[in-house]
């Protein structure tokens, strides 16, 4: 390991040699030094620690660097048959305004139309709509009085309508635009008064239409055959919770609790029923289900990152590059190797692992009587036994075509949720987690099934779901 060009471990291990030989030093001052060298060893494995080998975001990375794109035969911009987003003309526009020619600043003579030159401007326009329901009034001879109903969603003298709950909780669980930035928006464009009271009351009555989503994504996603699993940290209430997210290229599915491990995620019902292939990140309690496991190789490599920067393994180094040659040959191959190509990669694997043997012993236990316990191991050695006693699941991408080589999905599924947190810090219950949970479920979904988050609220509201929501019609 080095900074700024100066060899830290061998300092290091130079200053132990040179307290161990010190016959003059006592026990207690040797101590107070090993204990001042271990701080110091930590304390620098942490200024090397970036994006790339270790879990740190890039955006805490200093002076970042933005790496080069690969150079190919293409044209820069769009490639053929690539659907652009260039405003385009339309056939039937809302208005049209014709501009007559002042005939007086033409020549003299006569003149007769041929036509038009046309151009078009979009625009919005952003306008309060309220619709007011006149229920007619009948009389007979008798006095009798008969009135027309209402419609069914029309029940209060004043209310608000279903587009303006839409765009609500659009803006409040998609957008994350927190409740006070809402209430100003209706104010001020739309001269419209909603309190933020309302505005939670739109996000509960859309968490309680999506109950029956809930279940359904549930069991979609316990029935399917390949998901990622993970979580993070969430504040509610100024107390510490996770939330757990399940997924897949069709579904997603969040869920709050006060616990991280098992207990929170039995609680939500989904890996205790699931039999397929599940993508993680090594987190222990994930393997204490009872179905096929698929490792993060994106952790694996910022791992072995780490190994070969600070620790010098070579082996790391190797297999870095190894697991990034075999992704780009199963891309390449179209999902899978065949048999003979995907052995010759397990030999180079397992060869790989042999030499971080050698180069990464394990430690040998102290002869001191009564010491007893696990052997303190460094990382470098901790990650070469998992990536020794797991190679199948590791190694898994290469022989389905289903199962990717990252955790990256499950990941930036709850990416939103660190944005959320850091716009709002936190949630004031457990039911504003809840609802977030729900209606962004919903809508994380949609987006998958090609549905726009707009539209699928709008169609909630308005009593309806998405088709690929819908019964299949046998």
């Amino acid at each position: 390991m080095k900074i700024d060009n100066i060899d830290i471990k061998a300092t290091i291990e130079k200053a132990q040699l040179l307290i161990r030989e010190d016959k003059q030093l006592s026990s207690a001052t040797k101590s107070m030094f090993e204990i001042m060298i271990l701080i110091i060893t930590l304390l620098a494995n942490r200024l090397n620690l970036n994006s790339t080998n270790s879990s740190k975001p890039p955006s805490s990375d200093l002076n970042r660097k933005k790496q080069p794109k690969r150079k190919t035969d293409k044209k820069s911009g769009g490639q053929k048959g690539h659907v652009g987003s260039t405003l385009k003309r339309i056939d039937d526009p809302d208005k049209v305004e014709l501009i007559k020619i002042d005939r007086s600043t033409l020549p003299p003579g006569k003149y007769r139309q041929v036509g038009f030159d046309t151009r078009q401007v979009f625009d919005i326009d952003i306008s309060r709509v309220v619709t007011e329901y006149r229920a007619q009034i009948l009389e007979d001879d008798n006095g009798n009085r008969f009135v027309a109903s209402f419609p069914k969603n029309v029940t209060k003298a004043v209310q608000y309508g279903t587009d303006l709950k839409a765009h609500s909780v659009y803006m409040s669980q998609f957008q994350l635009v927190p409740y006070n930035r809402i209430q100003d928006y209706f104010a001020d464009q739309l001269h419209i008064p909603v309190s933020e009271g309302s505005i939670f009351n739109f996000n509960k009555q859309a968490f309680r239409l999506l109950a029956d989503f809930e279940n359904q994504a549930n069991n979609a996603l316990a029935a399917s055959y390949f998901a990622h699993a993970d979580e993070t940290g969430i504040n509610i209430g100024g107390k510490g919770h996770w939330l757990h997210c399940v997924s897949n290229d069709d579904w997603t599915l969040y869920y709050p609790h006060e616990k991280r491990g098992k207990e929170a995620m039995d609680d939500m019902g989904i890996l205790n029923r699931f039999k397929g292939i599940l993508c993680h990140d090594h987190w222990k309690p994930y393997y204490r289900y009872d179905c096929t496991h698929a490792l993060c190789n994106a952790h694996h490599l910022r791992e072995l990152t780490r190994a070969w920067e600070q620790d010098g393994q070579q082996w790391a180094k190797k297999l870095k590059n190894l697991l990034e040659t075999i992704n780009c040959k199963v891309n390449d191959a179209g999902g899978t190797l065949d048999i003979q190509e995907s052995k010759k990669y397990r030999l180079e694997y397992r060869s790989l692992l042999n030499r971080g043997e050698i180069e990464c012993p394990e430690p040998v236990r102290p002869k001191k009587k009564g010491k007893r316990g696990r052997i303190k191991k460094s990382k470098s050695r901790n990650l070469l036994e998992r990536l020794r006693d797991y190679e199948q699941d590791t190694l898994r991408f290469m022989d389905d075509k289903q199962v990717s080589f990252t955790n990256n999905l499950g990941e930036s599924d709850i990416r939103m949720t660190k944005v959320q947190q850091k716009i709002s810090g936190c949630f004031r219950s457990i039911g504003g987690a809840q609802i977030f949970c729900r209606v962004r479920s919903y809508l994380s979904t949609c987006r998958k099934q090609g549905v726009k988050s707009s539209h699928a609220l709008d169609l909630l509201f308005n009593g309806k779901l998405p088709d690929f929501l819908m019964p299949k019609v046998v």
